[in-house]
């Protein structure tokens, strides 16, 4: 198994980036957040969790060993792939996944791209007791005012790993806040992933 990556970043897109590793580039696939901590050119360690099929080998990438934990966690819930779960770290942190599952908040964990009511029940009844407890504080801090200031860095620094200026990453996130600010006003958190492909649209369309 890789365990981990370290190396010079050569690359990184929307979904996820390329690291040098002893002359070879390996592809890591990683959620918006993660990617928000890369940057051409410089040097990077990411966790890592190699999921391997009959036709590919494929690398998925983390910020923390709590997520690589978290995303292999999940995985062994009743129709969780690899893509899923990793759209579901996308959604929602590690400790707020664990808030959700803890205590069967199904909106919550149906706010993520492909999980609807009954998977959201099942994914409940299968990882209750496995993913670990919650850290309540935590879970407040991102519910409170700090949601809304991870969305905004988040995609900021997505667009500026890309190779965008931060005033043209300013003027990106102003064009999606309004789409920010519906899901708040909804209850919802803020996709990162979706607000990131939101404000590259707006920057090509400039």
């Amino acid at each position: 198994m890789i365990a981990s990556v370290a190396g010079r970043v050569t690359t990184v897109a929307p979904d996820g980036a390329v690291i040098e590793v002893g002359g070879v580039g390996v592809l890591v696939h990683c959620t918006p957040g993660t990617l928000a901590t890369l940057h051409t050119g410089e040097q990077a360690r990411l966790a890592t969790s190699l999921v391997v099929r009959e036709e590919s080998l494929t690398l998925y990438g983390f910020a923390t060993d709590d997520e690589r934990a978290v995303f292999e966690l999940l995985q062994t819930a009743s129709g969780v792939g690899p893509k899923l779960a990793l759209s579901m770290l996308a959604v929602h942190s590690p400790n707020a996944l664990r808030v959700a599952v803890a205590g069967a908040d199904l909106k919550a964990l149906t706010q993520v791209p492909g999980i609807g009511q009954k998977g959201a029940q099942r994914i409940v009844l299968e990882l209750k007791d496995r993913l670990g407890t919650p850290e309540a504080t935590l879970d407040a801090a991102l519910n409170g005012g700090r949601r809304v200031a991870l969305w905004r860095d988040q995609v900021h620094s997505g667009l500026v790993g890309l190779g965008y200026s931060s005033k043209d990453a300013d003027e990106a996130v102003a064009a999606v806040e309004p789409e920010a600010d519906a899901d708040l006003a909804a209850g919802r958190t803020p996709q990162v992933a979706a607000l990131l492909k939101a404000a590259l649209r707006a920057l090509s369309v400039r």
